[in-house]
Parts: C-alpha cells; sequence; structure tokens
C-alpha cells in the first residue's frame, strides 16, 4: 500500500510540502523500484532533447546572458546539479566557459564523460565529491522539488561549491498556480501535479524567492515560463492525453520562434519576467547571489 501525502505549508520557509517527509531510505526504495521503473532515463530521453534543440538551446543561451549579466564577466565556472545527458553543460562548453557537474545515473556520466566533459557521478547532494573546488554560477534546473530538505541543499551549496558572490540558477515548476486551480475548478479534474514523493515540493515564484533569502541569498533576476495551462482554460485539456499535450507544447515552441524571428526577444523576456511577478508561468527560473558573510 502507497504512503499516503498531504500537502502543507512549511512553517519555517513558506513554501508547500509533501507531509510526511520522506526518510532517506523510503526515497531511496522509491528511486530504485519505481521511478525507474519502466525506466525514464534511457536514450529516449536524449533523443526528445536532440529533436527540440534549437529550443533547449535557447534556453541555455537565455541563461548563459543571464549570468554573463549579473557576474559582469564573460568567462564564468559553472557547475549544473542532477545534469541528465549534460546537455546544457555541452552548450556552455561550447561557449568556452570551464563546465563540470553532478548527476546520479551512470548513463549520464557516461555519455558526459564522452563528450570529454569533467564531472562526477554522486548522489544529488553530495557536494563533497568535488573536494574543495569551487564555482561561480550552480545550476539546479528541475531538482530543487524533488528533495527532501531544499533548505539544507542551498546552504550546503554555499558550504561547499559556489565562489563568494557566486549565484544559483534554479527552475521549479510553478505550482498551485491561479491557471492550475481555476482549471481544477472547471472540470473538476484532480490537482494532476502533485504526485509526491517524486516531487515534495511545490514552489511558485514568490515562495522560492522567500525560501532563498532565507538562505542568504538575493534574488537578482526572476523569469516565468509560456504559462502552458492555459491552453487548458482554452479547451485543450491535455491532462492524461500526451498526443495532446505534445501538441500543446509544440504550438508554444511556435509562438516563441515566431517572436524571436521578429525581434521581439526583449518583448517576450518581459512578458515573462510579467509573468513571475503574477506567480504565472510554467516553471519558475531564479537567479540568486550568495550572501552570506
Amino acid at each position: 500500500m502507497k504512503k499516503k501525502y498531504k500537502i502543507i505549508k512549511d512553517k519555517e520557509f513558506g513554501y508547500l510540502r509533501a507531509d510526511p517527509i520522506p526518510t532517506p531510505e523510503e526515497l531511496k526504495v522509491y528511486y530504485r523500484e519505481e521511478f525507474y521503473t519502466p525506466k525514464p532515463f534511457n536514450d529516449s530521453s536524449l533523443e526528445i532533447q536532440k529533436e527540440g534543440q534549437k529550443y533547449y538551446d535557447s534556453r541555455w543561451e537565455g541563461i548563459y546572458q543571464r549570468c554573463k549579466l549579473i557576474l559582469k564577466s564573460e568567462k564564468f565556472s559553472v557547475f549544473d546539479i542532477g545534469f541528465g545527458y549534460a546537455q546544457a553543460l555541452l552548450y556552455f562548453d561550447s561557449k568556452g566557459i570551464e563546465v563540470s557537474g553532478l548527476e546520479p545515473s551512470p548513463e549520464g556520466v557516461q555519455y558526459a564523460k564522452s563528450k570529454g566533459l569533467d564531472v562526477y557521478e554522486a548522489g544529488i547532494d553530495d557536494f563533497t565529491i568535488t573536494k574543495g573546488r569551487r564555482f561561480d554560477v550552480v545550476m539546479m534546473l528541475n531538482v530543487l522539488e524533488h528533495l527532501s530538505h531544499p533548505q539544507e541543499t542551498l546552504k550546503s551549496i554555499q558550504t561547499n561549491l559556489l565562489n563568494p558572490g557566486g549565484i544559483v540558477v534554479i527552475e521549479v515548476p510553478n505550482e498551485f498556480n491561479d491557471f492550475q486551480t481555476t482549471a481544477v475548478s472547471e472540470y473538476n479534474i484532480e490537482e494532476w501535479w502533485v504526485c509526491p514523493p517524486h516531487h515534495l515540493n511545490y514552489f511558485s515564484s514568490s515562495s522560492l524567492e522567500i525560501l532563498l533569502e532565507k538562505c542568504d541569498y538575493k534574488v537578482e533576476y526572476m523569469q516565468g515560463s509560456f504559462p502552458m495551462e492555459i491552453f487548458l482554460l482554452m479547451g485543450d485539456l491535455y491532462v492524461g492525453n500526451q498526443e495532446l499535450g505534445k501538441k500543446c507544447h509544440n504550438r508554444r515552441v511556435e509562438f516563441e520562434r515566431i517572436m524571436r524571428k521578429h525581434n521581439k526577444t526583449e518583448k517576450l523576456q518581459k512578458f515573462y519576467e510579467a509573468l513571475a511577478k503574477l506567480d504565472l508561468g510554467r516553471t519558475s527560473l531564479v537567479f540568486a547571489r550568495s550572501v552570506l558573510k
């Protein structure tokens, strides 16, 4: 029988999370027996990224440019936590940036090393593996929502990985947003995004900012992403319909492509910045500087 979880507001840090928090042993069993069955970390996930390489490259380029602006430097070092098939690291490497990262999956690490990258196979929060090596930028893209104690991970990054004045780049799903909850009410469907123990934490842009500030970071920049749930409110009920979900994603990609084609990249960026202020958008992307004394 599966363990039952409630979603509560964390009393100290303010974000929503699963209760009770699973023990390390429970998570180990879950990832060994359920998360990888059927095994999602396979060549198809790499094929999907390759298929949408222009879209993903535009994401990496946006992160790259924002890091340059915040750090006021063309040259900096990047460490990616949970890098998967290392597509972001390969993009940064192509820009002449010093890159490294850690990944629990042997397949991902093997692929990264086959491309000449200096990376580590380790647990998602085993930062001592770098043996004191530090970086200007630490990325966690779609990682923080999986962690039992995200505040401890953020503090450990400062202690073990980040150069003084360095920045973290964090992307998380933006959950319980108004488009999602309106769709639930309108169509009488379940809160499909709630899925512990796979996702333990449920952030908005504002709750992520509060967490970062309480962990001695200052948010330098924040943006949302295209509000995919708007398709639901226009009648495209893609929840549980993978084929329709892919079509909606492709429409989003085409929207961004056309905006960039017609030199509206800056306006598109401002649109996504405005979404973050409203706690809207499918994801929240945050750049925050460590201010730990």
